[in-house]
């Protein structure tokens, strides 16, 4: 029975480290979003967090102001597509802990 339970110690902390390992990787990475056919491009992690936002000057129109805010909110919304997209894919075994 001892080596059962040292046995399943081992695996716990291997998938201890694969899932560190994972999380590690989703916060290091780097999700594009675009809008107004790549007027304005928001980067974030792969932990939702924002990274940054990039406004082409040529959209920029004091008198439509309102015009570049959804430009901004269009091209965060297809930055959290993609990372929705790829938390789909993650491994079954680690779904329970995002």
């Amino acid at each position: 029975m001892g080596s059962g339970f040292a046995k399943m110690r081992k695996q716990a902390r291997l998938l201890e480290e694969q899932f560190e390992k994972m999380q590690q990787d989703k916060a290091d990475q780097e999700i594009v979003g675009t809008s107004g056919a790549g007027l304005v491009t928001a980067v974030f992690s792969g932990t939702k967090e924002l990274k940054k936002i990039t406004i082409r000057p040529d959209c920029v129109n004091p008198e439509d102001v309102e015009g570049l805010q959804d430009l901004i909110l269009a091209a965060c919304q297809d930055a959290y597509k993609h990372i929705e997209a790829q938390s789909e894919n993650i491994p079954s075994q680690f779904a329970p802990f995002l």
